[in-house]
């Protein structure tokens, strides 16, 4: 297969028209923009999917809750033991609540439900951020791409007229353009679509495992009621 030298490739690109040459540069920034997104993404997104796993698995291999709960690392860097904390947090106010024993037994259970619910949502919304953008570079690249093509065609169109010729040598030129910009829509659009769907896959399976952390804290809590004042203050 022949491809373009660089420099007729570049020779199309200087001479392509001002609307594609808008075209082009817009792929362009959407693509360097996708790409930062899809190597910060990878390192963040992989990093919680490990914290999730090896926390659940450490806490579940626990003796009781509070020992499970300091085997979750720092809640700087652990997605779990910032949910956990924010459980504990509620449940320390929930103790102090000027309520009868068995009022706070019942309350318990469905207050951390609700916070580990929020903290679980809390958790997503961060890992999920500029992921839109992924999907929108997906769906729209190719469509602008398509936009410099037809434009590049109408272009070349416009030249057959003035040149009163359809000798390839006068379309030729606008065409090729017009194709590269499709082309640049296509190579944008791909690897975006398959790092978004290779994200939303482990983000699928961090949520999983944070809302199983979530019922096995809740399972545990209601066995262990008093476990709050044996816990050291995260």
């Amino acid at each position: 297969m022949n491809f373009l030298p660089e420099s007729d490739m570049l020779t199309l690109l200087t001479g392509a028209t001002l609307a594609v040459k808008l075209v082009m540069i817009f792929l362009a920034l959407m693509s360097v923009w996708s790409w930062t997104i899809i190597f910060f993404k990878f390192f963040t997104i992989g990093s919680a999917r490990k914290k999730v796993m090896q926390g659940y698995d450490a806490f579940m291999e626990s003796q009781d809750l509070t020992s499970g709960l300091n085997k979750l690392g720092d809640k700087e860097h652990s997605p779990l033991a910032r949910v956990s904390t924010l459980a504990v947090q509620e449940f320390r106010l929930l103790e102090k609540a000027e309520v009868n024993r068995e009022r706070k037994r019942l309350l318990v259970k469905d207050t951390l439900r609700r916070v580990l619910k929020q903290g679980i949502t809390k958790e997503m919304r961060v890992l999920t951020r500029n992921l839109p953008f992924l999907a929108t570079c997906a769906n729209a690249a190719p469509f602008i791409g398509l936009f410099g093509t037809v434009w590049g065609i109408m272009h070349s169109f416009h030249s057959i007229g003035l040149a009163q010729s359809a000798a390839l040598a006068t379309v030729a030129p606008g065409i090729s353009e017009a194709l590269i910009a499709t082309a640049i829509g296509l190579l944008v659009a791909i690897p975006a679509t398959i790092f978004y769907n290779y994200f939303l896959g482990k983000l699928g399976e961090i949520e999983t495992g944070m809302i199983d952390f979530a019922g096995a804290f809740l399972n545990r809590a209601e066995r262990e009621i008093t476990w709050a004042s044996k816990m050291e203050k995260r």
